[in-house]
Order: C-alpha cells, then sequence, then structure tokens
C-alpha cells in the first residue's frame, strides 16, 4: 500500500502482527501488575446501553496508522459514531506512519492513549505489549451486547479468525478489523468481453491459462516475482483443500512431514507447471506493485493476492476496469474442502491500552467499530472487508469489494489460515526463498518440500525457539 515500505506492509496485512520489531518496547522492560478494566477510571454503573461504564465528559485518545487506508476513516466514520453516545467525550484524534517511533515513549512513561490501529512497517510488538502488561483484556468486549442489536453478543458477529489470532496469553487483547480474503485476481471487464469463463476445476485452469497464451492478448498468469509469499499463499491454500485443514494446523504445530504430504506435493507440482508455462515474462524481477499494474495495463489476466488489491491500485486501475476474484479451483475431484474455501486472516489490529487513563472508553470505541453501520461504511470508503459478517449487504460497493464479499459467503464456515511464517521467522524466510525457487525451476516439487521440511525440523529440534501450536 501507498506510504509504507511495501514488504512489511503486505506481512503485516497477511496477520503477521507476531514480527517482533527489534527494540520497540526496550524502555518498557520493567515487569507491572496486569490491569482490570477499571483499573485506570472511577466506576461508572453499566447498563445494556453502556456495558462497560464509560464516563461521558472523560476525554479519549485515539491513534490511526496512516497508512494505505488513511486517517478520515476513523475522523468520519468510526468517531462521530462514538460520540453519537458520549456527546460529552472529546476524542483526540492522531494519525501517524511510525506508530513505535511515536508512541514507545507514552508506554515507556506511562501516559499510553487510549485506542491504537497497530499497523504499519513499524508497529510495536504484541507479544512483548502483552508479557508486560500493556494490552487490555478485550473479552469483556466480545460478550457485551451488539451495538446493532442487544439481544446478539459481539462475538456473534465477527469472524471467528479474528478472536483466535487476537489472543495473547488466553486473553483476547487484539481485534484484527479488516478481513483478508486471499484468492486470484482478475478484471470483470476482460473476462466478459473475451467469454473466459471462472475455472472451477484445475483443469478448466490449465485450459484457461492456454487459451489466454494462445490468444496474445495478454500473459494467463502473474504474481509478486521479488515476493514469493504471494505464490506460497495460494499453493497452501490449495494443498488445505486436497487434504483438508489439517495440512494447515499440522505445518503450523511442526508435526513431523507436515511439509511433504501427497496434498502439499500436488499442490507444489501444480504450481510448479503454472510457473513453467504461464507466468507473464520478468515476473521473477518484479514487485507486487509493478506485477498489479501489469494487470491494470491488460498485460496479464490473473494473479493472487488479498482484498486490500483494489485500495492499493486505485491510482492505477481503469474507471472499467471491474475487479473480480475467484476461489482455489478444485483439483483432484476428491478434494476434502468444497470448491469455494477460502484463505481468510484478520489484520488492520487494534488494541486498548491497558494502563490508559480511560480504558472502558477505548473499549466502547471498539465496539462502535464493530457496528455494522461503522464497518459497512469504512468498506465503502476504503474498498476492502472488515471481519464484521454481513457489513456490506445492501450497499453500493466497489466490484472487487462485492466479489471478495460474495466469495466469503459462499464460503460459509470453509474458511482457512495459518501462522507458521508469523511464529517462525526462519520458516517464513525459507519458504519464500524456496517458492521463489519452485517457480523459476530452480527447485523441483519434491526438493521444495524437503527443503522447507528440513528448515521446519531444524525449529523444532531447537530449544531455543518458542514454540507455539494450534
Amino acid at each position: 500500500m501507498p506510504d509504507t515500505p511495501h514488504i512489511s506492509r503486505r506481512e503485516l496485512l497477511r496477520g503477521a502482527a507476531l514480527v517482533p520489531v527489534a527494540g520497540a518496547l526496550a524502555a518498557c522492560a520493567t515487569p507491572v501488575a496486569k490491569p482490570t478494566a477499571t483499573a485506570s477510571s472511577a466506576p461508572v454503573a453499566t447498563s445494556a446501553a453502556n456495558p462497560f461504564g464509560v464516563a461521558d465528559g472523560k476525554p479519549l485518545e485515539v491513534w490511526i496508522f496512516d497508512g494505505g487506508f488513511g486517517q478520515d476513516y476513523a475522523k468520519t466514520i468510526h468517531e462521530p459514531l462514538f460520540t453519537t453516545k458520549y456527546p460529552k467525550s472529546e476524542i483526540k484524534h492522531n494519525a501517524t506512519k511510525e506508530i513505535t517511533k511515536v508512541l514507545q515513549p507514552r508506554f515507556a512513561g506511562g501516559n499510553p492513549p487510549e485506542v491504537i490501529d497497530n499497523s504499519g512497517a513499524n508497529f510495536m510488538d504484541f507479544g512483548a505489549l502483552s508479557q508486560d502488561g500493556q494490552l487490555q483484556d478485550l473479552t469483556a468486549l466480545l460478550d457485551a451486547p451488539s451495538w446493532d442489536d442487544p439481544a446478539v453478543k459481539v462475538r456473534d458477529t465477527i469472524d471467528p479468525s479474528v478472536i483466535e489470532i487476537g489472543t495473547y496469553d488466553g486473553k483476547f487483547s487484539v481485534l484484527g478489523y479488516v478481513n483478508y480474503i486471499h484468492g486470484i485476481w482478475y478484471s470483470q471487464k476482460v473476462f466478459r468481453e473475451n467469454g473466459w469463463e471462472i475455472p472451477k476445476t484445475w483443469d478448466e485452469f490449465t485450459k484457461l491459462c492456454e487459451t489466454i497464451k494462445k490468444s496474445g492478448k495478454m500473459a494467463p498468469f502473474t504474481y509478486a516475482g521479488k515476493f514469493p509469499q504471494y505464490l506460497y499463499e495460494p499453493l497452501l491454500t490449495m494443498a488445505a483443500k486436497i487434504g483438508g485443514n489439517e495440512v494447515l494446523v499440522n505445518i503450523d504445530n511442526l508435526e513431523d512431514g507436515a511439509w511433504t504430504t501427497e496434498a502439499m506435493k500436488t499442490a507444489a507440482t501444480a504450481w510448479a507447471e503454472v510457473g513453467a508455462k504461464y507466468l507473464m515474462e520478468g515476473t521473477t524481477g518484479l514487485d507486487h506493485v509493478q506485477t498489479q499494474t501489469a494487470q491494470n495495463k491488460y498485460k496479464v489476466a490473473m494473479l493472487p493476492s488479498g482484498s486490500w488489491l483494489e485500495n492499493e491500485q486505485k491510482s492505477t486501475t481503469p474507471p472499467d476496469f471491474e475487479y473480480g476474484m475467484f476461489p482455489i479451483p478444485d483439483v483432484t475431484g476428491s478434494d476434502k474442502m468444497p470448491y469455494g474455501t477460502l484463505h481468510t486472516q484478520p489484520g488492520e489490529n487494534f488494541m486498548v491500552s491497558a494502563k490508559s487513563p480511560n480504558p472502558q472508553a477505548g473499549i466502547e470505541y471498539l465496539r462502535g467499530m464493530l457496528s455494522k453501520k461503522a464497518a459497512g461504511d469504512f468498506s465503502e470508503m476504503v474498498k476492502t472487508v472488515t471481519a464484521v459478517k454481513g457489513a456490506t449487504e445492501g450497499r453500493t460497493i466497489s466490484p472487487g469489494v462485492t466479489s471478495a464479499s460474495k466469495a466469503v459467503a459462499d464460503a460459509g464456515a470453509n474458511t482457512l489460515y495459518y501462522r507458521w511464517n508469523t511464529w517462525y521467522g526462519q520458516l517464513k524466510d525459507e519458504g519464500i526463498a524456496a517458492t521463489g525457487e519452485l517457480m523459476s525451476g530452480g527447485l523441483t516439487p519434491e526438493k521444495y518440500l524437503e527443503r522447507l521440511q528440513k528448515k521446519a525440523d531444524e525449529i523444532k529440534n531447537d530449544s531455543s525457539i518458542k514454540k507455539y501450536k494450534r
């Protein structure tokens, strides 16, 4: 996205909230007692309308990461919604591209702000924040009545993965607001004008690639060659579709042989064929913006990305381009997961500071953000999908968001995610490098998977590396 080093930003938006920032909280290292939700404020009577006991008239400080989504959404959507219920409370709005640089001194000094969109290349390390007692426990938010309907709890209005991925030390502490939906992106206009159908099987996909290649109009496929994690995403999604969600769970848990299963071998072989036959010339030397811009210029038909794509490319996309997204096609004819299965994962992570003067208001601010109106307005403004279920229903939204939202609705419970790349930096680096070699022909599918399994085994057997488990 604009205004941010692309590789770091992209990793963050894929849910990499656990990647440490060196020295981010070095000044905050002294252990402290973990506060309760009301540690910093005098108690106020709670009610269904005010479940956290917010004191109207007490200021609320909000910090927004001013990156690809900008900051206007907070000023025009979320903050005004909060003031409809608490008109006497002044909201102190702030924005920065350097979250850690600006806010680390505040945490070190014991006077952090209430709400922080802790995103961008230089975000604060959530693990260190949690260990230091700085993250407000948001469990009460999950069990509170939703902003829209007192009969429905907040937890029932959001994607379940938000809760699991936002849990640290057993407490839900981080709200991933944006639901990043991964798939194969294309121009609906181009497909319509050429009579190209969305492929629902891998055989149909390769035949479509042949048709596009022979047409001479454009290349069939590309990906961010400089950042091969864009390609290991569909490869892993395909493997899980073939072999079931346990394929990804076992990889995350460093199980023996998890990388070398038949499902992984089938997926690696399929994508290696795409690399050998159907890539846009020069793909391996291009970054994601260059390949995406090539698509906007009708030089290539398809590429893998997430639901941030449309907003990221808004300055180069022709008005009638009409982004669309489709899921990984069926592969074997007996895949364990059905057509439409998607990789979705929350990002754009919001937190409330436990040691802030008014954490109750911070939690309430997040409750307002999770209303259908707030989430729907956000989706319209920045062309992306939030973690709030059904927030775009009945709205006039962009083609890409419409397509991705429909894909999520069609997928239902058949969604996937993985965490190995955020838990184990060495394995992520190996995955990036090895996938690049696979796609350029430098590794066979078998050698590719053996290389990744070897690195996973090294990490598993290294007692100095903290292990995580799903």
